[in-house]
């Protein structure tokens, strides 16, 4: 009888960890800031989305 052939399995290939945008941290949204009035003087912040990731928190250019 012949012998068996026994056949290993590949390593897994694990893809790399998405990198994070800079601009919001991965989060993907930036502080911008609220002017009001003729003089355009702000007067807080509100969220905005990342303009760089489009919100999705990894970097486009990676």
């Amino acid at each position: 009888m012949a012998t068996r052939r026994t056949t290993t399995k590949s390593p897994k290939n694990t893809p790399p960890a998405p990198v994070v945008c800079s601009p919001c941290d991965g989060s993907g949204m930036v502080a911008a800031t609220v002017r009001v009035g003729r003089k355009r003087r702000p007067v807080g912040q509100q969220d905005g989305l990342c303009l760089n990731c489009l919100g999705s928190g990894t970097d486009p250019n990676a």
